[in-house]
């Protein structure tokens, strides 16, 4: 059984711009590993306008930085996975979680074809640059 991706664009508040939130099988990873308070990447950085998504995966390992704690990354590190494509399977893993005492999430497996749908339909929908 694979796991479910959703990815999530939250409106742009008072201290941050629009960022992601990613949902795996209904649970908010960022929230799950930075907790309260922490935030995702900017919008605007992993989804650029004119240019394909930082989270396509390919049969090349690429790390990414996912969230951050409330008091930054460059403070208390960034959640961070590995991203690769084996074939019709997109794999998280290696993770690097920012508080020490955190356990990082489990190793994720997705159909491609759910994952790479789901990476375009976030690329596409720019309702949030409305507000930037």
């Amino acid at each position: 059984m694979f796991d479910h991706l959703e990815i999530r664009v939250l409106p742009p508040g008072p201290r941050f711009a629009a960022q992601l939130r990613f949902w795996v099988n209904g649970e908010d990873v960022i929230e799950g590993a930075v907790y309260e308070g922490g935030r995702g990447p900017f919008a605007a950085d992993v989804l650029p306008a004119g240019r394909p998504s930082l989270l396509r995966a390919t049969s090349e390992a690429r790390r990414l930085e996912l969230g951050e704690p409330e008091c930054t990354g460059g403070c208390c590190g960034f959640l961070a996975v590995v991203v690769q494509r084996f074939g019709d399977i997109v794999q998280w893993s290696d993770w690097e979680v920012p508080h020490a005492p955190a356990s990082p999430p489990p190793e994720f497996h997705f159909d491609a074809s759910q994952y790479d749908a789901e990476v375009a339909r976030a690329e596409a929908d720019r309702w949030w640059q409305v507000h930037m």
